[in-house]
């Protein structure tokens, strides 16, 4: 299923201006969406979750409109948001049935989907426990879970790993990529780069409501190469090192620190370009969206990938 986003606004009462005239696309496969907080990613999960209106602007689902076919919208929707709670007392296994009855699923087949959907997210042998007593990991495996239940065309997860150690992360963007398929769009929104760049074939970058870049991530990091470079400074010097540039990582060393920092030309100090990966590509970007630097890109090649 295609999803067509057209020049979407939302505007909250306050006068808060969230999106700003979006317009994006969006195909089968894994597509991220990433941004720092602020950015307006939950505001556009929820517009295209039919829990908000858009101001002006509109969503298509192939040929449903939602600002007119909500009901057939909604049947094709599947949905984690970042703040997912339990019913108190039900069970997992009693949890993910009530949102099969909820996708219209009836009778064994319902009983055996269920079973089905808890040994894919390896979470049948507690099938007993209550839910809301599961571990931070394992209940958003289980969310997974209800989102996919009715075999939606479009999965929405907003935020899905925050606060999941290293092992969890794995888990849940593996049990991501066995149920995407040519013919299901999941958007994958997060602030976290690591879920992108091992997950999705194609992202869009929001800053302030607005699309800043829209491609892969390998072109994401095709535009930062040159503007990465690692330092080796003593104590004394990584003060003023913070102040000039954005740093990336820093890594004690004998006699100082080993860091990487993004600069267009770190003049002044012994600095080894260095190849990029999302992470840099991200910093480099937000560094400059931040600073309205982008416009320097207008006439360089690659320019057609930012809008």
């Amino acid at each position: 299923m295609d999803i067509k986003i057209k020049h979407l606004n939302k505007i909250y009462g306050d006068g808060y201006h969230a999106l700003r005239d979006l317009n994006l696309t969006i195909q089968p496969g894994m597509f991220g969406l990433l941004g720092p907080n602020g950015a307006g990613k939950t505001t556009l999960m929820k517009i295209m979750t039919l829990m908000h209106e858009a101001s002006s602007g509109t969503i298509l689902f192939d040929d449903f409109d939602i600002r007119k076919h909500r009901k057939e919208i909604r049947s094709v929707l599947g949905y984690l948001p970042q703040d997912f709670r339990f019913f108190e007392k039900l069970k997992t296994w009693e949890f993910l049935d009530y949102g099969a009855g909820l996708a219209g699923l009836k009778g064994g087949k319902r009983k055996e989907i269920v079973d089905e959907l808890l040994r894919k997210v390896g979470l049948f042998e507690v099938r007993d426990r209550w839910a809301n007593r599961l571990s931070g990991g394992m209940k958003r495996r289980l969310g997974i879970a209800q989102a996919i239940v009715g075999n939606p065309k479009v999965i929405i997860v907003d935020e899905p790993t925050t606060g999941l150690d290293p092992e969890e992360r794995i888990r849940f963007r593996n049990i991501l990529s066995d149920v995407s398929d040519e013919d299901v769009a999941i958007i994958l929104s997060t602030h976290i780069v690591g879920d992108i760049s091992s997950s999705c074939k194609k992202l869009a970058l929001l800053n302030k409501g607005e699309l800043k870049f829209e491609g892969s991530p390998d072109d994401m990091i095709r535009i930062s190469e040159g503007k990465v470079w690692e330092i080796f400074v003593t104590d004394k010097e990584l003060a003023n090192i913070k102040e000039k540039f954005p740093i990336i990582s820093t890594i004690p060393s004998e006699g100082g620190w080993e860091i990487q920092i993004v600069s267009e030309n770190p003049e002044g100090y012994a600095a080894k370009p260095i190849s990029p990966n999302i992470e840099h590509a991200y910093v480099y970007f937000m560094d400059f969206l931040l600073k309205d630097k982008m416009d320097m890109y207008s006439e360089t090649e690659g320019s057609d990938l930012f809008v």
